[in-house]
């Protein structure tokens, strides 16, 4: 192929370097038994490639290209600095003969690594990082931006996440199949906490963030390909690819735009399209989980040409399900939003005000539209007040306090 120059060239090698990341780290850490070798030969290689593609070209096989010459990279660092640090004898004692398998070929090397970063051992906020860091390619700089903290801040919380890896020498594997719908719960809930931030921030700043949410879309699509019979994995993807499919009416003129109200002639029909190709997939399977009972709600509002064509009879009884599979009282609140369309603002007002989520700004929203659809406009003030006061993101700061200006 021609080769790229100048800019060309970089913008093909982040794209490389992001897609084929976590496959060259992955197989290194299973040959050579230690991450911190694995990303330092990967970054050693993209290097090599820099200095080579320009003149050279791109090759037909970059991942196969960059995965050999880091685990040339590996090997030499190895030899050199074994006789120094106990860490690379160690993993001299334990490189797998066996040559790397072809980067082209989806192998379990990957959902390997993506189980030991969701490793139960390691907080939240670990796990998200260190799989945006390893799976998805993602650079400090990029991770710590995406949720706020100062660079040194997250790379501490890298560093001291594979530290905890090695030091509990958790295993580098996929777990056995009778803990697999446990420990798949995690990888999934990170993957979709990525999303969810990008979707719509929790902090200051852009009111929503592309990059994680593709990053997130990519890494439930990279899932699905390891695991292609698991009904959640298919539900989580199928209900990032609706939420995304509304994504362009979702803000207008730097103000959230709900549900209701959006333009529905903006929504991506291709997404809208395969998502609920993938939730008719769950319901053959006929194994309801979380997620994909999520999709089907989010299939059920993507499949009404207007908000008033909206089956609410079919989205309660979904949450009624829901409840029954995660009882939780998220879920009760977004119940009582189609329970407001059904019987009216005051039965779903009563169901709100039983839930315990006075810090929760959604449950201030909720019920100041309720109480604004029953004329209380001083509490709803109220209630719109706290909502903005539980919320940093722009876009929605904006949405409640013009609903709040409006009362009168």
């Amino acid at each position: 192929m021609d080769t790229p120059i100048g800019a060309d060239l970089e913008v093909e090698l982040t794209r490389i370097h992001r897609e084929e990341h976590a496959v060259v780290v992955a197989s290194l850490v299973r040959r050579f038994g230690n991450i911190d070798i694995a990303e330092d030969a990967a970054s050693e290689a993209l290097v090599a490639a820099l200095e080579h593609w320009p003149a050279e070209g791109i090759p037909p096989n970059p991942g196969g290209w960059l995965t050999t010459t880091a685990t040339r990279k590996a090997i030499d660092r190895i030899r050199r600095e074994s006789h120094r640090d106990t860490k690379h004898q160690q993993a001299v004692m334990i490189i797998d003969p066996t040559p790397p398998a072809d980067p082209g070929v989806v192998d379990d090397d990957r959902l390997r690594l993506l189980f030991t970063c969701c490793h139960p051992a390691l907080a939240p906020e670990a796990r998200v990082a260190l799989t945006l860091r390893l799976i998805g390619g993602l650079t400090v700089e990029e991770i710590a931006a995406a949720f706020l903290v100062a660079d040194t801040t997250m790379a501490q919380r890298i560093t001291r996440a594979k530290r905890k890896i090695s030091d509990a020498h958790i295993p580098y594997r996929v777990p056995e199949p009778a803990d697999l719908p446990v420990r798949l719960g995690a990888v999934l809930a990170v993957v979709y906490l990525v999303f969810n931030e990008g979707y719509l921030s929790s902090s200051g700043g852009a009111p929503i963030r592309d990059d994680l949410c593709a990053e997130a879309i990519r890494l439930a699509r990279l899932l699905r390909a390891l695991m292609p019979t698991e009904p959640e994995v298919t539900g989580l993807l199928a209900l990032m690819l609706l939420t995304e499919a509304r994504r362009p009416a979702r803000l207008a003129g730097g103000e959230l735009v709900t549900l209701g109200e959006q333009d529905r002639g903006r929504w991506d029909r291709a997404l809208i399209a395969e998502g609920h190709a993938l939730v008719r997939e769950c319901l053959a399977v006929n194994r309801p989980g979380h997620y994909q009972l999520l999709a089907a709600i989010n299939a059920v509002h993507t499949d009404a040409p207007t908000a008033a064509d909206t089956d609410w009879h079919q989205v309660a009884a979904l949450y009624d399900q829901l409840y029954a599979v995660s009882p939780s009282p998220i879920v009760a609140l977004n119940r009582a939003v189609a329970l407001a369309e059904l019987d009216g603002p005051v039965v779903a007002l009563a169901a709100v005000d039983r839930l315990e989520l006075t810090t929760y700004h959604a449950w201030h929203a909720t019920r100041a539209d309720l109480l604004r659809r029953l004329g209380r406009s001083e509490e709803a003030a109220a209630a719109y007040g706290a909502a903005i006061a539980a919320t940093d993101n722009p876009a929605e700061r904006a949405y409640l306090g013009r609903r709040r200006g409006q009362l009168g």
